[in-house]
């Protein structure tokens, strides 16, 4: 089966809570959703606040591999929610990054003034073009770079 890539637009502090937990959990924990993701594909999330009533942050805060091709459901200790997750191996050192320097040239944003629209989806496939910039762009630099 091919690899694709997915955008999850999520808010900064539930991505930092998953990232932590080395998991994905989307759109009010959609077991559907998360089905759609194999083994291997890309994870971005793109987190357009920091907080659900938070400031506006516009970026990508996360990435990473779906780890394997399980869809689990877990309990809530004190509580009747029971959101379901997947295993994600998220990159230790990816830095967030804007969303800014990439409008013009990713096929999610470039040439779509309405580009917004479609995140409210919480989770769509993007193009390998699109992951691959967004991670350059989240890659934190190197002292090599730095020389320069």
């Amino acid at each position: 089966m091919a690899i694709r890539y997915w955008l999850g637009v999520v808010q900064q502090e539930y991505v930092l809570r998953s990232v932590s937990m080395g998991l994905a959990q989307m759109n009010h924990s959609s077991r559907e959703i998360l089905e759609r993701m194999n083994e291997s594909d890309g994870l971005v999330y793109y987190s357009p606040k920091t907080e659900f009533e938070g400031d506006r942050l516009r970026q990508f805060t996360a990435i990473g591999f779906v780890s394997d091709n399980a869809v689990v459901q877990v309990g809530v200790s004190g509580s009747e929610y029971r959101p379901w997750r997947r295993r994600v191996d998220y990159d230790p050192d990816a830095e967030p990054a804007s969303i800014r320097p990439l409008l013009k040239v990713l096929d999610l944003t470039r040439n779509d003034p309405n580009w917004g629209l479609q995140l409210r989806r919480g989770l769509l496939e993007i193009s390998r073009h699109d992951f691959e910039l967004i991670r350059a762009q989240m890659r934190r630099p190197t002292a090599d770079d730095r020389r320069r």
